[in-house]
């Protein structure tokens, strides 16, 4: 399987965004609507390969600082759904 590793930049939430999610117990931020600013990505064909980038990543002042985040996402194979018997 392949992986998709992405340092995002982390979107502030004003405090009253919060406490809106926080009483309707919902979501603050939704990821398919309005997606992060990406800064970087890496693409990466197993799993192994992905952390170890991911962790390298992670190594950037941003990121240990709190400013932006390291995100790795599977991505399945072309045509994999498409199989029979696929579940």
């Amino acid at each position: 399987m392949r992986f998709l590793i992405v340092r995002t930049d982390i979107r502030t939430a004003a405090d009253a965004d919060l406490a809106a999610a926080w009483a309707d117990r919902g979501w603050l931020r939704d990821e398919q609507i309005a997606p992060e600013e990406r800064r970087q990505i890496v693409r990466a064909e197993d799993r192994d390969a992905a952390l170890l980038l991911a962790r390298a990543l992670s190594t950037v002042g941003a990121v240990r600082s709190g400013r932006q985040r390291v995100k790795v996402l599977p991505i399945d194979e072309p045509g994999r759904r498409n199989r029979p018997g696929f579940r």
